[in-house]
């Protein structure tokens, strides 16, 4: 009878800690709770170190200790100060030292009680074998996925050939390429883990998924091969609630640019039905200027920056261009730098132009040469037709095809009878800030705001957040005269020699 008893006992104890070693069961801590529990004992575990892992701190003699952890002996019993010990080494197969588990009780060791606490070393050691594999795998995750950022960040600014490097050691053939497309996922950022990884399953890791640092629900997907559109839109229908936002095709070069298309497009996407949206090559004033004027242009107002070496003037050019297109902070953290260090490169670019950034006309104008430059063939047919110096921008918006675009642009505005078109003048000339705004027109700043906010949608560009369209925009009220010329315009009185 007495047997069947410690039968039945045997079975049920092993059935406890049976279940304590499933997928949803405890974890270290839970199980070596359970075993002081079961056999009203004060329990410790700890690593080869003896940095306590888990239960109340229980002093064994450290002579066994070190004998456990070296694999000279397995385990050990033994009695001191009125305590009942018991030590036994737990093996979890890491190049680390093996960890021990100590139980200390009052009453004595019975043949049950030493096999419980047997069986419990042998269940902690695989615990701990699944928990350093997990951790393996989440270090090994993490290496990966900083390795994609730092590709990501070299393509941001310009930096192609070190991009394909490292790339090419990793994921053979990703960069492989001239250009790709930029796509960006928007998702909840308790999801975007989760997504990532259906990222690079859905493309089967032929373009470079990266979890956006600026952005907590953002994924971006740098993707050579034109398939992977369709992989990203079947995927995003699978899930509720997700958007995705897609450049039009671009050199590797400006991946910064596609970057910012892409974003623009989340903003359509919110609006339609299939969550989808890839950026509209709309007619912008780049597109409808004289393409050796431009060139001419371009090159006389970037002209103080020949100067610097060629990596230093890329760096700041590309540091610029980001941040011209987002805020500081957001730039420095897709460029992995500070936003101290953002700005004072802007600052740099600002004072060899000898202007100042706080001005969205300079804003606006410094963009358009900076993208321009980047757009640029390097070896045109037509470098000897530029203009005469003294040709700015104003002159060149100014010309027939770019006036009549920003006309009919800004033209859409005036049917609207909050006259948003005053509005948005004054508030671009007051360099984007509502409170002067609202000042100059006898308003409520937040009804400047609304009134911006207004304008959006018919203008069918993002306003309030910057970048490229708030930009456009700007050129457009240069275009028909209704803002002062900017203090950057690209003649050469501005730089004289």
């Amino acid at each position: 009878m007495a047997g069947r008893d410690e039968d039945s006992g045997h079975v049920r104890w092993a059935e406890e800690l049976l279940g304590r070693l499933k997928p949803a069961g405890d974890d270290v801590g839970g199980v070596v709770d359970w075993l002081a529990g079961a056999l009203r004992a004060a329990v410790s575990l700890r690593d080869g170190s003896g940095r306590l892992l888990a239960g109340t701190p229980v002093e064994p003699d450290e002579e066994l200790v070190r004998d456990l952890t070296a694999g000279r002996i397995a385990s050990a019993a033994f009695q001191d100060a009125g305590r009942h010990l018991r030590l036994v080494r737990v093996d979890h197969g890491g190049t680390e030292p093996a960890a021990v588990l100590a139980v200390a009780r009052e009453t004595p060791f019975d043949r049950t009680a030493s096999g419980i606490v047997a069986h419990t070393g042998r269940a902690l050691a695989l615990l701990l074998a699944a928990r350093a594999s997990a951790e393996a795998g989440y270090r090994l995750e993490r290496a990966t996925s900083d390795l994609r950022l730092a590709i990501l960040q070299l393509l941001m600014v310009e930096e192609i050939v070190s991009a394909r490097r490292v790339a090419a050691g990793f994921w053979p053939g990703l960069l492989d390429t001239d250009t790709a497309s930029v796509y960006v996922v928007e998702t909840d950022p308790d999801r975007r883990d989760r997504l990532a990884r259906e990222c690079r399953d859905a493309t089967r890791e032929g373009a470079l998924v990266v979890r956006c640092p600026a952005m907590d629900g953002h994924v971006i997907v740098v993707a050579p091969r034109e398939s992977t559109g369709d992989e990203l839109r079947a995927l995003v229908q699978r899930h509720p609630g997700v958007l995705l936002g897609g450049s039009v095709r671009q050199s590797l070069v400006r991946t910064a640019t596609a970057y910012g298309q892409a974003v623009s497009a989340l903003a359509v996407a919110r609006i339609r039905p299939e969550r989808a949206a890839v950026y509209a090559e709309r007619t912008s004033p780049e597109r409808l200027i004289d393409p050796a004027a431009l060139r001419g242009w371009t090159a006389r107002t970037l002209r103080p920056l020949d100067g610097l070496a060629h990596h230093t003037r890329a760096e700041l050019l590309a540091t610029t261009r980001l941040g011209l297109e987002f805020t500081a902070v957001n730039a420095a953290k897709i460029l992995g730098i500070s936003r101290n260090t953002v700005r004072a490169r802007m600052d740099r670019v600002a004072a060899l132009l000898g202007t100042d950034f706080s001005d969205l006309t300079v804003r606006a104008t410094a963009h358009l040469a900076l993208n321009a430059e980047a757009g640029f063939d390097p070896h045109p047919a037509d470098r000897d037709t530029e203009r005469p110096d003294r040709t700015c921008l104003t002159e060149l918006l100014t010309d027939p095809a770019p006036r009549a675009w920003a006309g009919d642009l800004l033209g859409r505005l005036e049917p609207d009878p909050r006259n948003l078109r005053r509005t948005l003048r004054t508030w671009i000339a007051a360099g984007g800030n509502a409170e002067r705004t609202a000042r100059t027109l006898g308003l409520h700043p937040q009804t400047v705001r609304d009134h911006v906010r207004g304008a959006e949608p018919v203008l069918e560009r993002q306003l309030l957040a910057g970048g490229g369209d708030l930009y456009e925009v700007v050129l457009a009220h240069l275009a028909v005269g209704d803002l002062d010329r900017p203090a950057l315009c690209g003649t050469k009185a501005d730089h004289p020699d």
